[in-house]
């Protein structure tokens, strides 16, 4: 009987160890499911006031430029049946851009979809309404904000004073930040009272007066700009309304000039999609007057200006580190955090992505700087100190070959985290 047992006993455990993966099939298994970027769906109707509707095309600009770096991708749709008819359930997070559901079935599978564990981030209109008893749930209940009260206006930036530094989207951000160009609303319900509500900023006592018309500006009070629902997954942004000239329909203002906001709508997102929003935030400590050269990590090698020249057209390519002002470069700030690189030969010569290409392996080149978005890079900065450059237009890295070869011209490609993408700054 014991040579029975034991035998039976040793059946088993191989068994048992031929069904269970190995640590090595485990890691990797983890590892692609952690890499997997997750899904955002952006909803607009594009109908209502000409500053909702430019928000609406800038966020449809600027989402898809920062996903691949941060680990999303970006799909945009005015087609809010998708809500109705469980076409949202394909994406981990929803955004109301300018608008929110207007029909029955709309509400139901939004509310169903909240419900079952999917996540949400609105701005600025999305929660706009004097009639919040119409779909009490959402306006009551979920956002807390109850009845549109008042608003300010003309459109202004605000001083925001950071609430809750522990909560993933605003981990990152100062105590104090200036926010976008923004018109603001204020709402008929306190929402300090709601317990569910966790509101992570509001207005500094420092902005005050909020606005340029007399009439509709705020002299004092609370006012809550960022929060979240605690028994949901769901964050509410106020912003979102652009300054416009209403004459000519044209832009005045970006929603995404702040780097600081943007660094919330980013870590916000990674948070309501399930994705590490620990990530540093892009480097703002980088000097503007201060020249540098940038080491890659992979193959020990400079970016440099071919042949020190300046022409438009020059390669950027790699080569022995020769502390040259052809290997030395100023990072100019734009806006929401991006950079011009330029040459210290001639600073109105930067780096450029070779005929605004968005594909994989696009060459990079000199060419003067006419604030194209292939000309602009966002320097971020890694745990280990080093720097990747992501490219705004198509959100892929700066990137040198594998081997230590000079006269290697370098190029964009997909953001893997590799050593070719790394880059050390010195200054020079």
């Amino acid at each position: 009987m014991y040579r029975h047992l034991r035998r039976t006993l040793l059946v088993l455990a191989t068994l048992l160890a031929l069904a269970a993966p190995s640590a090595a099939e485990a890691h990797t298994s983890d590892t692609a499911a952690a890499a997997a970027p997750f899904k955002v769906l952006g909803l607009y109707s594009g109908t209502w006031d000409a500053a909702h509707i430019d928000f609406e095309k800038e966020a449809n600009d600027w989402l898809p430029e920062q996903a691949a770096a941060n680990g999303f991708t970006y799909t945009a749709s005015n087609d809010w049946n998708l809500l109705a008819n469980g076409g949202v359930n394909a994406y981990q997070v929803v955004l109301f851009l300018d608008d929110l559901p207007q029909t029955a079935a709309q509400r139901t599978g939004f509310e169903q979809y909240m419900r079952g564990g999917g996540a949400w981030m609105g701005f600025h209109v999305s929660a706009f309404t004097t009639d919040a008893a119409s779909w009490s749930w959402y306006h009551n209940t979920f956002l807390g904000s109850g009845n549109f009260k008042s608003n300010t206006w003309g459109p202004t930036s605000a001083t925001l004073k950071v609430e809750d530094r522990t909560h993933p989207s605003t981990m990152n951000l100062p105590a104090t930040f200036t926010s976008s160009v923004s018109e603001w609303y204020s709402w008929s319900d306190d929402l300090r009272q709601n317990p569910d509500i966790k509101i992570l900023a509001s207005v500094d006592p420092s902005s005050f007066p909020l606005g340029t018309d007399p009439d509709q500006s705020w002299y004092s009070g609370y006012y809550p700009i960022l929060w979240t629902n605690t028994k949901y997954k769901m964050l509410y942004a106020n912003f979102g309304h652009n300054a416009m000239n209403y004459d000519t329909n044209t832009r005045t203002s970006s929603t995404f000039a702040s780097a600081t906001q943007n660094r919330f709508l980013l870590d916000g997102l990674k948070w309501l999609g399930g994705a590490d929003s620990t990530t540093p935030p892009p480097d703002d400590t980088l000097s503007e007057t201060s020249w540098y050269s940038l080491k890659n990590v992979g193959n020990g090698t400079c970016v440099d200006a071919r042949a020190a020249a300046t022409a438009n057209g020059t390669a950027i390519q790699q080569y022995t580190c020769n502390g040259t002002q052809a290997q030395q470069f100023r990072l100019a700030t734009t806006d929401s955090g991006y950079r011009s690189i330029g040459v210290r030969l001639n600073s109105q010569q930067v780096i450029d992505v070779t005929d605004v290409s968005a594909a994989d392996n696009a060459p990079l080149q000199l060419w003067a700087y006419g604030g194209g978005q292939n000309q602009q890079w966002l320097p971020v900065k890694e745990a280990t100190g080093r720097y990747h450059f992501t490219a705004r237009h198509s959100g892929r890295c700066l990137t040198a070959a594998t081997s230590a070869a000079n006269s290697v011209q370098l190029t964009q490609r997909t953001c893997d985290g590799t050593a070719a993408q790394s880059f050390t700054t010195t200054a020079a």
